[in-house]
């Protein structure tokens, strides 16, 4: 089917009071995990292409997007493709032209006004594109000069009248909000600050979205999808899958050199983590 609309896909799942499924994709074998699973949970989902994974791809964001993009026209549910974690904006206008539907725009590593200033321009290139925008606000410094606090340092929150006001400014229409979670963690072990939450779902008018999701344990996740959020981010929960599941076949046929052979066994780890995680959303 053709290519969905990542705002669709998030007002959808605000409708319904759940949340949209994003997984990032690496390498093929991830895009092709990701639908596969989304097809056993019989549910849309989101493909995302980070900056870090088109650094990875030489600096070319085509190749990976073009396959995305094939892969998922042939897909039985809905799939969005989303270019997540953009700092660069020249990276940011690629977008449009490699079938992206929305994009993050993170400028949350700068001091407020300075973030703020990026985003508004980033939004109105983006919205004048047809683009859907998210953006990133955590505890910020950038007082007296200070460097702004990564959102998902220990310890960062994302202040409901700061980002009340950083919606209302910068145009976004979503948010990523840090309430507890944090970037590649290999451990589910992050608890969730659910009363920020609320105060945020009920002080915002857009989208909340949960990065770090991998470190979130199910029952967390349900909560913060009860609490308000309505897109969540998963990244590395894949890479451990598929790593794991490559490592055991490997120590088991040491003989093994196709490299089809371990990539398919890694594929579907990824799969039954896609199809596994977008259930515990569903709930």
């Amino acid at each position: 089917m053709p290519l969905a609309a990542t705002g669709e896909l998030v007002a959808e799942a605000a409708t319904a009071r759940t949340a949209v499924a994003a997984f990032n994709v690496i390498t093929l074998e991830h895009v092709e995990a990701v639908i596969a699973g989304a097809e056993s949970a019989g549910s849309p989902v989101v493909l995302q292409v980070s900056e870090n994974a088109v650094k990875f791809r030489y600096g070319r964001l085509l190749p990976l997007a073009r396959a995305a993009s094939a892969a998922a026209e042939r897909a039985s549910v809905p799939v969005a493709l989303h270019l997540d974690h953009v700092q660069s904006d020249d990276l940011l206008r690629q977008a449009p032209g490699a079938g992206f539907s929305s994009v993050m725009y993170d400028a949350a590593r700068l001091p407020y006004d300075e973030n703020l200033t990026a985003t508004r321009a980033a939004a109105d290139w983006a919205h004048a594109r047809g683009l859907w925008i998210e953006a990133e606000l955590g505890e910020v410094g950038g007082k007296n000069g200070e460097p702004a606090l990564d959102a998902h340092a220990p310890g960062a929150r994302t202040d409901p009248a700061e980002a009340r006001a950083f919606v209302a400014d910068s145009g976004v229409d979503a948010l990523a909000v840090a309430i507890g979670s944090s970037h590649a963690m290999t451990t589910r072990t992050a608890a969730l600050d659910h009363d920020l939450l609320k105060r945020l779902a009920a002080t915002l008018g857009v989208p909340l979205v949960l990065h770090g999701s991998s470190g979130v344990p199910d029952d967390e996740l349900r909560a913060a999808v009860a609490g308000g959020i309505t897109k969540v981010n998963v990244g590395t929960a894949l890479n451990l899958a598929m790593t794991g599941a490559v490592r055991e076949f490997l120590a088991a046929h040491p003989e093994a050199v196709d490299s089809r052979k371990y990539l398919s066994v890694g594929r579907e780890a990824m799969a039954r983590t896609v199809a596994r995680l977008i259930g515990v959303l569903r709930a």
